[in-house]
C-alpha cells in the first residue's frame, strides 16, 4: 500500500512547481529579450523560431515542474501511469504545434527569398502545416497505447472513398501544386485570362487563386479552370514590357522635325516620370497614310504593367504641348462628301393637253 503523503513530500511538490513556473517566467524573460535582438538581424527565420520557442519552452518547464512534483508525492502506480501519460502528452501537444509553427514559417521565409519559388503563396504553407500536425497526433496516440496501424489502414480505404468524393477539391489541389511546380503564375504576376478577368495574383492557397484588380476588387479563381485557361502573363519572363501609342500628324509637316521632337519628348518622359525606363531607347515608326494624317506609333518602356497608364497620361500631355510649340499640327478628321443631284425627266407632251417644254401640267408659267 501507498502511504499518504506527508508534509515533507508536499513541501517538496510545492518547491517542484513553484521551480517550473519560476523557470517558465524566466525563461519567457529572456526568450523576449532575444526576440528582440532577432528583429533587427535581416534573417526572418530567427524570428520564426525563437516566436516558437516562447510558446513550447515555458510549457516545458511547467510540465517538468509537474512531472518532479508527481514524483515527490507517494502516489499508486496506477496515479503515476496515468500523470505521466498526461504530461507526454501534453509536451507532445506543446512541441507539435511550436514545430508546426517553425516549419511553416521557415517554408514562408524560404519562398519568400526566392523569386522562383511561390512567393507568399500558402498552400505549401498549408500543406506543410498539416503534415506535422498529424505526425504529432500519430505520436499522442502511439504515447497513449493507441496502435496506429489499424488507423492507417483505414485511412487507406477511408481516403479512396474520400478521393471520389472531393474530386473537385482535389483537382484544384493538384492543379495548384501543378501551377507553382511550373513556375508559370506566382504571387505578385500580373495575369490576364482569355475570359477578360485580369490584375495582381495575390495568392495562390490549396483551392483557389486570388487575383486582385486594378480597381482593388478580388477575383477568385478555381485552381482547375485557371490551369486550363488562356493567360497572359505581363510579368515573366520579364517585368518590363512596351507599350505603343499611336500619333497622326498632318501632311504638310516635315516628319524628320516631327521624328526628333518626339523622340526628345519620349526621352524626357522616361527619365522623368515615375515607373518609366529610363534607358529605354526612343522609337517612332510611321506606318499609315491616313484619310487626314501621317500616322505612325511611338514605343514606350514601362517598369510593369501598371506603370502604362500613368506613363502614357503623362507623355500623351507633354507631346501635345511640344507639338504646339514646335508648330507641328495634329489634324481632326475630316472627310469630303460630294452630293449628286438626280436628273428628273419631264415628259413634253401628254395625250389629249398641249404642253410647253420645261412647264409642268397644272402650273402657269
Amino acid at each position: 500500500m501507498n502511504r499518504a503523503p506527508t508534509l515533507d513530500d508536499l513541501v517538496l511538490a510545492g518547491i517542484a512547481l513553484a521551480a517550473g513556473l519560476l523557470l517558465a517566467f524566466l525563461s519567457r524573460a529572456v526568450l523576449r529579450w532575444l526576440a528582440g535582438h532577432a528583429k533587427r538581424t535581416k534573417w526572418s527565420g530567427d524570428d520564426v523560431i525563437v516566436d516558437a520557442l516562447r510558446s513550447v519552452v515555458p510549457w516545458a518547464a511547467i510540465a517538468g515542474g509537474a512531472a518532479v512534483a508527481a514524483a515527490a508525492l507517494p502516489l499508486t502506480r496506477t496515479v503515476q501511469h496515468h500523470t505521466d501519460q498526461i504530461l507526454e502528452v501534453w509536451l507532445i501537444f506543446v512541441a507539435t504545434l511550436s514545430a508546426a509553427r517553425v516549419i511553416a514559417g521557415l517554408v514562408h521565409t524560404v519562398t519568400q527569398s526566392r523569386s522562383g519559388v511561390a512567393g507568399s503563396a500558402t498552400i505549401f504553407v498549408n500543406i506543410t502545416r498539416v503534415l506535422v500536425l498529424a505526425i504529432g497526433f500519430l505520436i499522442v496516440l502511439q504515447t497513449l497505447g493507441i496502435s496506429i496501424a489499424p488507423l492507417l489502414t483505414a485511412l487507406g480505404v477511408g481516403g479512396l472513398a474520400v478521393a471520389l468524393a472531393l474530386q473537385d477539391t482535389l483537382a484544384n489541389l493538384f492543379a495548384g501544386i501543378h501551377i507553382l511546380a511550373a513556375k508559370t503564375v506566382q504571387p505578385g504576376d500580373y495575369i490576364r485570362l482569355g475570359s477578360g478577368e485580369e490584375g495582381y495574383v495575390v495568392d495562390i492557397n490549396w483551392r483557389q487563386t486570388t487575383v486582385r484588380q486594378l480597381s482593388n476588387n478580388l477575383v477568385v479563381i478555381p485552381n482547375g479552370q485557371l490551369a486550363k485557361a488562356n493567360m497572359t502573363n505581363f510579368t515573366r519572363p520579364e517585368q518590363r514590357l512596351t507599350v505603343l501609342v499611336q500619333v497622326g500628324v498632318a501632311y504638310d509637316a516635315d516628319l524628320e522635325h516631327v521624328e526628333r521632337v518626339t523622340k526628345e519628348v519620349v526621352a524626357a518622359t522616361m527619365r522623368e516620370v515615375p515607373g518609366a525606363v529610363p534607358e529605354h531607347e526612343p522609337a517612332v515608326r510611321f506606318h499609315t497614310f491616313g484619310d487626314s494624317r501621317i500616322g505612325f506609333t511611338v514605343i514606350l518602356g514601362v517598369g510593369e504593367f501598371s506603370d502604362q497608364y500613368r506613363i502614357k497620361h503623362e507623355f500623351i500631355k507633354r507631346l501635345h504641348r511640344r507639338y504646339h510649340e514646335e508648330g507641328i499640327r495634329i489634324p481632326a478628321p475630316a472627310r469630303t462628301v460630294a452630293l449628286q443631284q438626280a436628273a428628273v425627266v419631264i415628259p413634253q407632251q401628254r395625250s389629249g393637253e398641249d404642253v410647253l417644254p420645261g412647264v409642268i401640267p397644272g402650273t402657269t408659267e
